[in-house]
Protein backbone atom coordinates (compact mmCIF):
# COMPACT_ATOMS: atom_id res chain seq x y z
CA UNK A 1 0.00 0.00 0.00
CA UNK A 2 1.43 3.40 -1.40
CA UNK A 3 1.71 5.71 1.43
CA UNK A 4 0.88 9.54 0.56
CA UNK A 5 2.27 12.19 2.24
CA UNK A 6 0.83 15.46 2.52
CA UNK A 7 2.51 19.03 1.99
CA UNK A 8 1.80 20.08 5.99
CA UNK A 9 3.32 16.49 7.10
CA UNK A 10 6.49 17.06 5.03
CA UNK A 11 6.39 20.91 6.47
CA UNK A 12 6.26 19.59 9.92
CA UNK A 13 9.15 17.24 9.85
CA UNK A 14 11.55 19.66 7.83
CA UNK A 15 10.19 22.03 10.94
CA UNK A 16 11.36 20.31 13.76
CA UNK A 17 14.57 19.29 12.30
CA UNK A 18 15.68 22.84 11.41
CA UNK A 19 14.41 23.84 14.74
CA UNK A 20 16.23 21.42 16.65
CA UNK A 21 19.63 22.00 15.10
CA UNK A 22 19.69 26.05 14.87
CA UNK A 23 18.69 25.81 18.91
CA UNK A 24 21.14 23.35 19.25
CA UNK A 25 23.67 25.41 16.99
CA UNK A 26 23.23 28.07 19.04
CA UNK A 27 23.91 26.60 22.01
CA UNK A 28 20.38 26.50 23.98
CA UNK A 29 18.80 23.91 26.62
CA UNK A 30 15.99 21.99 25.78
CA UNK A 31 16.77 22.38 22.01
CA UNK A 32 13.90 20.18 21.55
CA UNK A 33 11.22 22.32 22.82
CA UNK A 34 11.78 24.48 19.84
CA UNK A 35 10.73 21.07 17.86
CA UNK A 36 7.52 21.28 19.33
CA UNK A 37 6.73 24.64 19.12
CA UNK A 38 7.15 24.47 15.78
CA UNK A 39 4.69 21.73 15.17
CA UNK A 40 2.23 23.44 17.59
CA UNK A 41 2.46 26.71 14.79
CA UNK A 42 2.34 24.86 11.41
CA UNK A 43 -1.22 25.25 9.85
CA UNK A 44 -2.88 24.65 7.04
CA UNK A 45 -3.24 28.15 6.04
CA UNK A 46 -0.96 31.50 6.11
CA UNK A 47 -3.57 33.10 8.56
CA UNK A 48 -3.61 30.18 10.61
CA UNK A 49 -0.44 29.66 10.88
CA UNK A 50 0.21 33.97 12.17
CA UNK A 51 -2.71 33.40 14.86
CA UNK A 52 -0.95 30.19 15.96
CA UNK A 53 2.51 31.82 16.55
CA UNK A 54 0.98 34.97 17.85
CA UNK A 55 -1.27 32.96 20.76
CA UNK A 56 1.88 31.16 21.48
CA UNK A 57 4.07 33.56 21.69
CA UNK A 58 1.83 36.19 23.91
CA UNK A 59 1.00 33.08 25.95
CA UNK A 60 4.62 32.19 26.73
CA UNK A 61 5.46 35.88 27.48
CA UNK A 62 2.65 35.74 30.49
CA UNK A 63 4.12 31.81 31.36
CA UNK A 64 7.29 33.32 32.13
CA UNK A 65 6.10 36.47 33.78
CA UNK A 66 3.88 33.92 36.19
CA UNK A 67 7.13 32.00 36.88
CA UNK A 68 9.28 34.28 37.44
CA UNK A 69 6.92 36.62 40.19
CA UNK A 70 5.98 33.61 41.70
CA UNK A 71 9.21 31.13 41.57
CA UNK A 72 11.32 34.10 42.92
CA UNK A 73 8.45 34.95 46.05
CA UNK A 74 7.56 31.26 47.02
CA UNK A 75 10.69 29.31 45.67
CA UNK A 76 10.48 26.16 43.35
CA UNK A 77 8.04 23.91 44.99
CA UNK A 78 5.36 21.82 42.89
CA UNK A 79 2.58 23.77 44.89
CA UNK A 80 3.43 27.03 43.35
CA UNK A 81 3.42 25.26 39.71
CA UNK A 82 -0.85 25.10 40.47
CA UNK A 83 -0.97 28.71 41.72
CA UNK A 84 0.73 29.89 38.00
CA UNK A 85 -1.66 27.66 36.32
CA UNK A 86 -5.01 28.98 37.97
CA UNK A 87 -3.41 32.73 37.59
CA UNK A 88 -2.35 31.56 34.09
CA UNK A 89 -5.02 29.69 32.41
CA UNK A 90 -7.53 32.71 32.87
CA UNK A 91 -5.28 34.89 31.59
CA UNK A 92 -4.59 33.11 28.60
CA UNK A 93 -8.21 32.82 28.19
CA UNK A 94 -8.77 37.02 28.16
CA UNK A 95 -6.21 37.65 25.75
CA UNK A 96 -7.39 34.90 23.47
CA UNK A 97 -4.22 33.03 23.69
CA UNK A 98 -5.43 29.57 25.17
CA UNK A 99 -3.89 27.65 22.02
CA UNK A 100 -0.88 28.47 23.90
CA UNK A 101 -1.23 27.01 26.93
CA UNK A 102 -0.07 23.93 26.28
CA UNK A 103 3.91 24.98 24.75
CA UNK A 104 3.79 27.47 27.29
CA UNK A 105 3.32 25.19 30.01
CA UNK A 106 6.27 23.74 28.95
CA UNK A 107 8.35 26.64 29.36
CA UNK A 108 6.72 26.93 33.26
CA UNK A 109 8.12 23.49 33.51
CA UNK A 110 11.70 24.09 32.66
CA UNK A 111 11.97 26.72 35.09
CA UNK A 112 9.98 25.01 37.69
CA UNK A 113 13.13 22.38 37.19
CA UNK A 114 15.97 25.27 37.34
CA UNK A 115 17.44 25.04 40.41
CA UNK A 116 17.31 29.56 40.35
CA UNK A 117 16.14 31.69 37.81
CA UNK A 118 18.77 33.63 35.53
CA UNK A 119 18.87 36.28 32.60
CA UNK A 120 20.58 33.18 30.61
CA UNK A 121 17.40 31.07 31.42
CA UNK A 122 15.43 33.29 30.66
CA UNK A 123 16.98 34.29 27.56
CA UNK A 124 17.27 30.86 26.77
CA UNK A 125 13.24 30.13 26.77
CA UNK A 126 12.84 33.47 24.90
CA UNK A 127 14.84 31.76 22.12
CA UNK A 128 13.43 28.19 21.95
CA UNK A 129 10.19 30.60 21.78
CA UNK A 130 11.44 32.54 18.88
CA UNK A 131 13.12 29.92 16.97
CA UNK A 132 9.81 27.31 17.02
CA UNK A 133 7.67 29.93 16.17
CA UNK A 134 10.28 31.53 13.70
CA UNK A 135 10.68 28.49 11.66
CA UNK A 136 7.44 27.58 11.49
CA UNK A 137 6.10 31.17 10.12
CA UNK A 138 8.78 30.84 7.48
CA UNK A 139 8.04 27.28 6.38
CA UNK A 140 4.23 28.36 5.96
CA UNK A 141 5.19 31.69 4.02
CA UNK A 142 4.93 29.82 1.33
CA UNK A 143 1.94 28.32 0.25
CA UNK A 144 1.22 26.07 -3.19
CA UNK A 145 -1.48 27.88 -5.29
CA UNK A 146 -5.05 26.30 -5.50
CA UNK A 147 -6.08 28.59 -8.35
CA UNK A 148 -5.80 25.86 -11.29
CA UNK A 149 -7.93 23.70 -8.99
CA UNK A 150 -10.25 26.57 -8.21
CA UNK A 151 -10.60 27.20 -11.70
CA UNK A 152 -11.49 23.52 -12.45
CA UNK A 153 -14.03 23.91 -10.20
CA UNK A 154 -15.25 26.87 -11.70
CA UNK A 155 -15.59 24.85 -14.79
CA UNK A 156 -17.16 21.78 -13.57
CA UNK A 157 -19.77 23.73 -12.08
CA UNK A 158 -21.08 25.44 -15.32
CA UNK A 159 -20.66 22.60 -16.95
CA UNK A 160 -23.39 20.64 -14.51
CA UNK A 161 -25.13 23.98 -14.51
CA UNK A 162 -25.54 23.20 -18.42
CA UNK A 163 -26.46 19.89 -18.15
CA UNK A 164 -29.29 20.85 -15.86
CA UNK A 165 -30.53 23.59 -17.84
CA UNK A 166 -30.34 21.04 -21.15
CA UNK A 167 -32.94 18.32 -18.76
CA UNK A 168 -35.00 21.75 -18.09
CA UNK A 169 -35.66 22.68 -21.60
CA UNK A 170 -36.24 19.36 -22.95
CA UNK A 171 -38.80 19.02 -19.99
CA UNK A 172 -40.37 21.83 -21.44
CA UNK A 173 -40.41 21.15 -24.68
CA UNK A 174 -41.15 17.56 -24.65
CA UNK A 175 -42.29 16.94 -21.45
CA UNK A 176 -39.41 13.97 -20.82
CA UNK A 177 -39.40 12.06 -17.57
CA UNK A 178 -36.07 9.78 -17.83
CA UNK A 179 -33.38 12.17 -16.23
CA UNK A 180 -32.23 10.41 -13.05
CA UNK A 181 -30.93 14.06 -11.60
CA UNK A 182 -27.51 12.69 -11.00
CA UNK A 183 -26.17 15.97 -12.07
CA UNK A 184 -27.89 17.49 -8.98
CA UNK A 185 -26.19 15.23 -6.57
CA UNK A 186 -22.73 15.74 -8.30
CA UNK A 187 -23.00 20.03 -8.08
CA UNK A 188 -24.64 20.09 -4.84
CA UNK A 189 -20.87 18.18 -3.64
CA UNK A 190 -18.65 20.37 -5.93
CA UNK A 191 -20.21 23.31 -4.37
CA UNK A 192 -19.25 22.58 -1.09
CA UNK A 193 -16.12 21.02 -1.70
CA UNK A 194 -15.16 24.20 -3.85
CA UNK A 195 -16.07 26.71 -1.32
CA UNK A 196 -14.01 25.23 0.95
CA UNK A 197 -11.04 24.94 -0.75
CA UNK A 198 -12.10 28.93 -2.11
CA UNK A 199 -11.92 29.69 1.97
CA UNK A 200 -9.10 28.03 2.47
CA UNK A 201 -7.34 29.91 -0.72
CA UNK A 202 -8.34 33.39 1.47
CA UNK A 203 -6.73 32.84 4.43
CA UNK A 204 -3.43 32.03 2.22
CA UNK A 205 -3.50 35.69 1.57
CA UNK A 206 -2.63 37.41 4.48
CA UNK A 207 -3.52 40.83 2.83
CA UNK A 208 -6.53 39.73 1.77
CA UNK A 209 -9.55 39.31 2.86
CA UNK A 210 -12.28 38.08 0.35
CA UNK A 211 -11.75 36.06 -2.76
CA UNK A 212 -13.05 36.46 -5.89
CA UNK A 213 -13.45 32.27 -5.73
CA UNK A 214 -15.42 32.24 -2.78
CA UNK A 215 -17.76 34.90 -3.64
CA UNK A 216 -18.06 32.93 -7.42
CA UNK A 217 -18.99 29.59 -5.82
CA UNK A 218 -21.02 31.56 -3.02
CA UNK A 219 -23.08 32.88 -5.80
CA UNK A 220 -23.51 28.91 -7.60
CA UNK A 221 -24.36 27.74 -4.33
CA UNK A 222 -27.07 30.54 -3.73
CA UNK A 223 -28.50 29.75 -7.86
CA UNK A 224 -28.60 26.12 -7.12
CA UNK A 225 -31.11 26.49 -4.35
CA UNK A 226 -33.19 28.01 -7.20
CA UNK A 227 -32.65 25.58 -9.56
CA UNK A 228 -34.05 23.27 -7.34
CA UNK A 229 -36.94 25.26 -6.62
CA UNK A 230 -37.22 25.42 -10.59
CA UNK A 231 -37.01 21.77 -10.65
CA UNK A 232 -40.12 21.32 -8.52
CA UNK A 233 -41.97 23.76 -10.30
CA UNK A 234 -41.31 22.39 -13.46
CA UNK A 235 -42.40 18.90 -12.56
CA UNK A 236 -45.73 20.08 -12.03
CA UNK A 237 -46.23 21.26 -15.11
CA UNK A 238 -48.31 18.61 -17.70
CA UNK A 239 -49.50 20.72 -19.92
CA UNK A 240 -47.45 22.85 -22.53
CA UNK A 241 -49.00 26.00 -23.41
CA UNK A 242 -47.12 28.43 -26.19
CA UNK A 243 -45.46 30.35 -23.50
CA UNK A 244 -43.23 26.63 -21.71
CA UNK A 245 -41.62 26.23 -25.84
CA UNK A 246 -40.88 30.55 -25.63
CA UNK A 247 -39.43 30.16 -21.82
CA UNK A 248 -37.62 26.90 -23.14
CA UNK A 249 -35.56 29.19 -25.84
CA UNK A 250 -35.04 31.84 -23.16
CA UNK A 251 -33.45 28.45 -21.15
CA UNK A 252 -31.60 27.72 -24.60
CA UNK A 253 -30.19 31.19 -24.43
CA UNK A 254 -29.24 31.31 -20.90
CA UNK A 255 -27.40 27.83 -21.06
CA UNK A 256 -24.67 29.20 -23.53
CA UNK A 257 -23.75 32.19 -21.26
CA UNK A 258 -23.33 30.39 -18.23
CA UNK A 259 -19.69 31.68 -17.63
CA UNK A 260 -17.60 33.45 -14.77
CA UNK A 261 -18.21 36.90 -16.25
CA UNK A 262 -21.06 39.23 -15.47
CA UNK A 263 -23.86 39.84 -18.16
CA UNK A 264 -26.95 39.09 -16.30
CA UNK A 265 -28.41 42.64 -16.90
CA UNK A 266 -28.46 41.64 -20.70
CA UNK A 267 -30.54 38.14 -19.65
CA UNK A 268 -32.92 40.42 -17.26
CA UNK A 269 -33.98 42.33 -20.08
CA UNK A 270 -34.80 39.85 -22.42
CA UNK A 271 -36.78 38.45 -19.17
CA UNK A 272 -38.73 41.62 -18.94
CA UNK A 273 -39.56 41.75 -22.42
CA UNK A 274 -40.74 37.68 -22.38
CA UNK A 275 -43.27 38.67 -19.43
CA UNK A 276 -44.23 41.59 -21.42
CA UNK A 277 -45.24 39.49 -24.02
CA UNK A 278 -46.96 36.87 -21.88
CA UNK A 279 -49.51 39.47 -20.30
CA UNK A 280 -50.48 40.81 -24.20
CA UNK A 281 -51.21 36.71 -24.61
CA UNK A 282 -54.97 35.65 -24.77
CA UNK A 283 -55.38 34.35 -21.35
CA UNK A 284 -56.34 30.65 -20.92
CA UNK A 285 -59.28 28.73 -21.50
CA UNK A 286 -58.56 25.27 -20.00
CA UNK A 287 -57.89 24.78 -16.17
CA UNK A 288 -54.73 22.64 -17.47
CA UNK A 289 -54.07 25.53 -19.18
CA UNK A 290 -54.42 27.85 -16.71
CA UNK A 291 -52.66 25.80 -14.17
CA UNK A 292 -49.23 25.09 -16.60
CA UNK A 293 -49.65 29.28 -17.34
CA UNK A 294 -48.96 29.78 -13.39
CA UNK A 295 -46.42 27.34 -12.67
CA UNK A 296 -44.77 28.97 -15.90
CA UNK A 297 -45.40 32.25 -14.01
CA UNK A 298 -43.89 30.73 -10.95
CA UNK A 299 -40.76 29.87 -13.12
CA UNK A 300 -40.04 33.33 -14.66
CA UNK A 301 -40.22 34.46 -11.17
CA UNK A 302 -37.00 31.95 -9.79
CA UNK A 303 -35.42 32.84 -13.14
CA UNK A 304 -35.57 36.43 -12.27
CA UNK A 305 -33.96 36.11 -8.84
CA UNK A 306 -31.31 33.57 -10.47
CA UNK A 307 -29.97 36.09 -12.81
CA UNK A 308 -30.52 38.70 -10.04
CA UNK A 309 -28.04 36.93 -7.84
CA UNK A 310 -25.73 36.66 -10.94
CA UNK A 311 -26.08 40.55 -11.50
CA UNK A 312 -24.67 41.32 -7.49
CA UNK A 313 -21.48 39.28 -8.72
CA UNK A 314 -19.23 41.62 -9.68
CA UNK A 315 -17.81 38.98 -12.13
CA UNK A 316 -13.85 37.61 -12.89
CA UNK A 317 -11.63 40.01 -15.02
CA UNK A 318 -10.77 37.96 -18.36
CA UNK A 319 -6.91 38.31 -17.63
CA UNK A 320 -7.60 36.43 -14.46
CA UNK A 321 -9.09 33.29 -16.27
CA UNK A 322 -7.85 33.77 -20.13
CA UNK A 323 -5.15 30.63 -19.20
CA UNK A 324 -7.85 28.46 -18.22
CA UNK A 325 -11.12 29.51 -19.86
CA UNK A 326 -12.77 31.90 -21.74
CA UNK A 327 -15.15 34.61 -20.73
CA UNK A 328 -18.70 34.35 -20.45
CA UNK A 329 -22.08 34.69 -18.22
Amino acid sequence: MMIKIGYRTAKTAIGIVVSILLAEWIGLDNAVSAGIITILCIQNTKQRSLQAAWTRLVACLVALFYSVLFFEVFSHQAIVIGIIMILFIPTTVALKSQEGIVSSTVVILHLYAADQLTVGLLINEIGLILIGIGVALLLNSYMPSVERKLVQMQEETERLFGRIFEEIILYLRTNDHSWDGKELTETAELLKQAKTLAFKDVQNHISRYDSLFYQYFTMREKQFDIIERILSIVVTILHRPEQAGMIADFMEELKIHIHPGNTAYLHLTRLDEMKQLFEEMPLPVTREEFEARAALYQFVREMEQYLLIKARFRGMKKERLKKHTPQST
